[in-house]
Formats: C-alpha cells, sequence, structure tokens
C-alpha cells in the first residue's frame, strides 16, 4: 500500500471510504440539481441521500460489527453471503462435487425426468483408482427382460394380511403436504399414478391433493397420528378406519423416526397452520401443530407389535410396517425379539438413513445422529436372516437414492425396494437452494406461498415426475440384464465390488458382514460362534418387554 494512502488511513479510515463517497455523491447531486434542475442531479441526490443515511444507521446500530466499522459497503458482506450457495453452485463446485449432492446427480435426475439423453461422451468423470470406488460386475451371457416394471410383494410373509400390495421396486419417499407445496403433491402424485407407483404421505396425513390424481399411497402416521387423533392427539380408531380403508390407501407405515432428525419432535408454528393444514392433520387452525418425539399407543416393544397388529385389522388387512433410522441398537433387537415372541411379524420395514432428509433439522442432527444407511440397513436384513425369517418381511430403505445404480447396491445390501425424496424433488424442479424451511423455495415445491408455488406447472412437473421413474427404472433394467439376472431383487453383495486399496478390490460379500439363516438363533443357543461383536454384545442386552436394556446400562 503507498505511503500517502497509509497516512490518509491514519486520519480518515479507509474503511469509511464508501460512506464518505456517498455523501459526495449526495452533495454533487444537489449542486447539479441547483443549477439547473437536471434530473440527473435529482438522482445522485436522492441515491446519495439514501446511502448517506444508510451509513449513518450503520454506524449507529448495535447488533452488527461488520456495519459499524464498514458503512454502506459492509452490505456486500451479507448480500455475497445471501447468493454464496448460488455462486458455489454455479461456478465453484466440480460435478462430482456432492453438496449435498453434485451437479452430475442433478443433471442425470434433470435429464431424465425431461426426456433428455443422459449418454455422457468421453468416459466417466470419477477416478476409479480412488478408494471407495465401486462397480457391478457384468455377465458374459446379459439376459433379455421384456420390462423394467420391477415389482415387489408386500405383505404376502404370513401375516393377517389379506390386500398384499404389488410395489414398485422405487418409489417416492415420505414428504408431507405441508412441508411441500399443494402443487408439489399434485404433481407427485399424477406422476406416481401414470407410473404405478406408490406415493408416501408423510406423517402430514393424506392432504385433498394427494386424493385428487389418485395415485397409490403409503399412508405414514407419525407420534402426532395425524389423520387419526382426537382432540388430546391420542390414537382414534374411528379416523384411522376412515382413511386406511380408501382405495387409494395401500399400505400403513408407521413412523418410529427419520433420518434427518431421528429422536426429535417438532413443532409447526401456530401461523403456519394454514386451514388445508388443519383439515389434513385434524387439528385446530392457527395453533402450534406439535410431533412428539415418541408415541403414546405403546410404550414397549410388544405393545407395538400389538398396535401393528391392531392396524393391520382396522385397515381391512391391508400390509403395515414400520419406518426408523438405525439408533441403540439394543432397541432394533428388543423389536424383534417382540416380534418372535409375539409372532406377529410387520408387513415391511422401511429403513431411513441418516444421509436422508428433506425436512430442515438442527446441524447436529443432520450431521451426527443416526446410522448411515448402509449400516442401518445391513443390521435389520441380518438379524431377520440370522432369525431365519428374512422371508416375512419386506424391506425398503431411503437415503440418497438417486441413479439405478444406487438402486442396485442397496438390492446388494439387502433392500427389497428402494425410495427417494430429494430425488423426486429435483424432478419437480428443485435446484438445492437449501431453503426449504424459508417459505421462499425458488421453484414453489416447498413454499405455501400461493404466488411462488404459481411457478409450479402440475402437468408439466406430473409428467416429469413419471419420466424420471421411467427412465431410472429402464436404467436399472439394462444394469441387470448386464449382470446376467433377471430382476432387480437378484443382486447381491457379491455382485458389486469395491476398491479398497490402490492394489486391492473386494466384493461386498466379503468386504461386509452378512449372516447366514438362522446363524442368530444358533448362536443365542451357544450352537455357533458370535461371528458380529455388535450382535454378541447387544443381543443379550435386548428385552422383548422393554426398550430399555437388561442391565439398564446405555
Amino acid at each position: 500500500m503507498p505511503r500517502w494512502l497509509i497516512r490518509l488511513n491514519e486520519h480518515v479510515p479507509i474503511r469509511y471510504g464508501a460512506w464518505v463517497f456517498v455523501v459526495l455523491l449526495a452533495l454533487a447531486g444537489l449542486w447539479l440539481w441547483g443549477m439547473d434542475h437536471h434530473q440527473y442531479g435529482l438522482w445522485l441526490a436522492v441515491v446519495g441521500g439514501f446511502l448517506t443515511l444508510l451509513g449513518i444507521k450503520d454506524m449507529r446500530q448495535t447488533s452488527r460489527s461488520v456495519l459499524r466499522n464498514y458503512p454502506v459497503i459492509g452490505h456486500m458482506r451479507y448480500l455475497l453471503e445471501f447468493v454464496r450457495p448460488e455462486l458455489r453452485q454455479y461456478f465453484i463446485e466440480s460435478d462430482n462435487e456432492a453438496a449435498p449432492f453434485s451437479r452430475q446427480q442433478r443433471s442425470l435426475v434433470y435429464q431424465r425426468a425431461k426426456g433428455e439423453s443422459d449418454k455422457r461422451p468421453f468416459g466417466t468423470q470419477r477416478d476409479v483408482g480412488a478408494v471407495g470406488y465401486e462397480w457391478i460386475s457384468h455377465s458374459m451371457v446379459p439376459t433379455a427382460i421384456g420390462s423394467e416394471d420391477f415389482r415387489v410383494t408386500i405383505g404376502a410373509g404370513g401375516s393377517s394380511c389379506t390386500q398384499p400390495y404389488s410395489a414398485s421396486v422405487f418409489n417416492i419417499s415420505a414428504m408431507s403436504f405441508g412441508a411441500l407445496s399443494a402443487n408439489a403433491v399434485l404433481a407427485l402424485n399424477a406422476g406416481a399414478k401414470k407410473g404405478r407407483f406408490a406415493h408416501d404421505t408423510g406423517e402430514g396425513s393424506i392432504s385433498r391433493y394427494h386424493r385428487e390424481p389418485g395415485g397409490d399411497l403409503i399412508w405414514e402416521i407419525g407420534s402426532g397420528y395425524f389423520g387419526c387423533r382426537n382432540e388430546d392427539g391420542q390414537f382414534d380408531e374411528t379416523k384411522f378406519i376412515a382413511n386406511a380403508r380408501e382405495p387409494q390407501v395401500k399400505m400403513i407405515e408407521l413412523k418410529l423416526s427419520q433420518g434427518a432428525k431421528p429422536g426429535h419432535g417438532g413443532v409447526l408454528p401456530g401461523p403456519k397452520v394454514t386451514p388445508e393444514i388443519a383439515e389434513t392433520r385434524g387439528v385446530p387452525v392457527g395453533k402450534d401443530c406439535v410431533s412428539p418425539a415418541s408415541h403414546s399407543a405403546f410404550s414397549s416393544p410388544i405393545e407395538m407389535m400389538r398396535f401393528i397388529e391392531r392396524l393391520r385389522q382396522l385397515s381391512g388387512g391391508k400390509p403395515v410396517g414400520f419406518k426408523f433410522c438405525v439408533g441403540h441398537v439394543w432397541e432394533w433387537f428388543a423389536i424383534a425379539k417382540a416380534m418372535r415372541e409375539t409372532g406377529i411379524w410387520p408387513d415391511f420395514i422401511v429403513v431411513d438413513g441418516a444421509e436422508g432428509g428433506t425436512g430442515a433439522a438442527p446441524l447436529e442432527f443432520t450431521d451426527h445422529v443416526g446410522a448411515p444407511l448402509q449400516e442401518g440397513l445391513l443390521l435389520v436384513h441380518n438379524t431377520l436372516v440370522g432369525l431365519g425369517e428374512r422371508h416375512r418381511v419386506k424391506i425398503g430403505c431411503a437415503g440418497k437414492v438417486i441413479s439405478a445404480f444406487d438402486i442396485a447396491r442397496m438390492m446388494a445390501l439387502g433392500a427389497d425396494w428402494c425410495n427417494s425424496a430429494r430425488g423426486f424433488m429435483f424432478a419437480l424442479g428443485c435446484i438445492q437452494a437449501q431453503s426449504c424451511h424459508t417459505g421462499e423455495c425458488p421453484t414453489g415445491v416447498t413454499s405455501q406461498d400461493p404466488m411462488r408455488q404459481r411457478a409450479l406447472v402440475v402437468p408439466d412437473k406430473a409428467e416429469r415426475v413419471y419420466r424420471f421413474h421411467h427412465n431410472t427404472l429402464h436404467a436399472l433394467q439394462e444394469l441387470v440384464q448386464a449382470a446376467g439376472l433377471h430382476h432387480p431383487n437378484d443382486i447381491t453383495a457379491d455382485h458389486i465390488l469395491r476398491r479398497v486399496s490402490g492394489f486391492e478390490v473386494g466384493r461386498l460379500a466379503n468386504l461386509l458382514p452378512y449372516m447366514k439363516p438362522g446363524e442368530l438363533l444358533a448362536a443365542e443357543r451357544g450352537e455357533a460362534p458370535w461371528r458380529q461383536t455388535g450382535f454378541e454384545q447387544y443381543w443379550q442386552r435386548a428385552r422383548a418387554d422393554s426398550f430399555e436394556p437388561a442391565d439398564g446400562v446405555h
């Protein structure tokens, strides 16, 4: 810095330069206006005067130190901070840098949703020598499959279910009306109807916008029992029957926790409880709508199994299951023991990974609470296999599932089908602005502002939802054929390879722990060794009659 500038800074700090400049601008404008009433002088005076007053306000306010030290010019800092996500997304981050979804992932969804080519020239952009790189092994004798409409039957495992559901292997994950706009819900359900796949309502219950298009619904029931609650927030049988027996409702999903914020309740503030949301959830208009952290209809694993059976009977025999993000291992083992002890088996279990979540959550929960999908899915799959009862329960999963390879990998880990939330949000036009909780979604996907959601044209976006699903399953069909298989459920951990070092590659079947049928029971009886430390450590502590461990030590 020149010496003269250093000396000047000692007497008139340069950081005030912008403020001094706008003062001079205002004075110059007044002079020009006074000389010949020139309109440019008036504009200069008005703009300069406004910024001068802004500088005075900046110096007098007490909440922002930057503005007190840098009047006027300091606002640039907050402006740049405001647009930082967009600047980073469009100009700085690489195609494969996930934050939380990479540009390559988002582009894949956009292309498939629009029906554009998703082909890529000039080879992969991934570093195939990097540790963690994965691929599916192909066959020299590929198969030919007649359709990409892969399905799995849920509710045929021997429970009291009398209305099994033939579900697509790729469905819309739980997102409530209120979190999503009315137009977003309409488009998702219309797309699901055309593509013959399922739309999970989220715990906000079944709105008129879920019903209008007529697509298949999975009714999610959370701890607030929205859509089936009395005035005190307790479960109401009569209201449950009225909704559960609607032909459009194909399955009932009891939500224990979600990947975004497991173990954390929620409150929808009174001002956001509009007449439409109140009607959907069965709560008073304008009053805080509370989702407790735990359920009031049951307090132990055995009671939970009996509640599931109660829901199945009240629904007329529809498939009933539960969704959770794995937390305390002994609690999951307690549920497994309760299934065995009562003989009541859920028709399905959906494992939500901690990397999932469309809703806003405290940073600590987003980053550090709950098991990632791989670990949670493996634990649930292995437990049911080890009990020799895997055939009874279908397993769904959710957590950053976007591409056909994502689906194939989850099948290899033990899933029967996959759900996606953010993938279908991208299909609706979401640009990952990460302003879902502010009500200012730029594409109208998560906003309740009528003017903002007006931008989301339902017929167009419904077609995009349908095409994303169809084209993703077509890509899955090609993967399954290349592997020499006939259905995605044929994919096992033997088909997925992973680089573990620069010179070493292993199959997931060898890298990840997998139980053999009945192995857990054999170990419990002392007839076989405990091959997995976690099972040996926690299985004996789990109790079917309580979520508390047997020794009382957490």
